[in-house]
């Protein structure tokens, strides 16, 4: 087993705030366009990592990332769908902005990557694939659909209404006991998970 390598955890922890930063703007701007000044009110239309930063999640990005594993979240983004003009349907679209912004941030960083790989010094080029990887894999993890991820709104979203308010409510039971598994078990259980879609759209992203 290798030792700590700084410089790959510097490198690792970079994009994971880069990736952090941009997914929750998305959310913010998504429900600020939605007809939601709270976000705004709270400084989180910004691509400011200090406005973003949650303290437990930058402390597990910090354990992950030196393990080896980088994952971690940034602060949710406070919003009030009493204020969106289209409740259940705006809710899903600032859901998904999150995950769709780290998704959008890969394929821009893959075009990049593929016309300039070669004329860039070789560290350059490696936190490109960086960033992508982990902009894609924070996609997946989010979309999850397990609370208090993305992927819970949003499949709560897309559910006849009955369904949705069981699921929520077994959600508000067992959500956070199950994430908290997730983050334990994370070595172990979401490479299992997302690390297969995860190198397909690696790699068809990055070539």
């Amino acid at each position: 087993m290798g030792g700590f390598n700084l410089y790959e955890f510097a490198l690792s922890m970079s994009a994971l705030v880069i990736c952090i930063t941009v997914h929750e703007f998305a959310h913010a701007y998504a429900a600020y366009r939605a007809g939601d000044d709270t976000p705004r009110l709270q400084g989180r239309i910004s691509l400011n990592p200090i406005d973003h930063l949650d303290p437990m999640g930058t402390i597990m990005m910090v354990v992950s990332s030196i393990s080896g594993f980088g994952i971690g979240w940034g602060k949710p983004v406070r919003i009030n769908p009493r204020n969106f003009r289209h409740p259940r349907w705006d809710s899903f679209r600032v859901s998904l902005w999150g995950p769709l912004s780290n998704l959008l941030t890969a394929a821009a960083v893959g075009v990049i990557y593929r016309y300039t790989n070669h004329l860039l010094p070789s560290q350059v080029a490696y936190f490109m694939w960086l960033l992508a990887a982990i902009s894609i894999g924070l996609a997946l993890f989010n979309l999850l659909p397990v609370a208090p991820l993305d992927g819970h709104h949003i499949v709560s979203a897309l559910l006849p209404y009955e369904q949705a308010r069981a699921y929520q409510q077994f959600m508000a039971r067992y959500g956070l006991l199950i994430f908290l598994a997730l983050i334990f078990l994370a070595p172990d259980v979401l490479p299992r998970l997302i690390g297969p879609p995860a190198r397909l759209l690696l790699r068809l992203l990055m070539g």
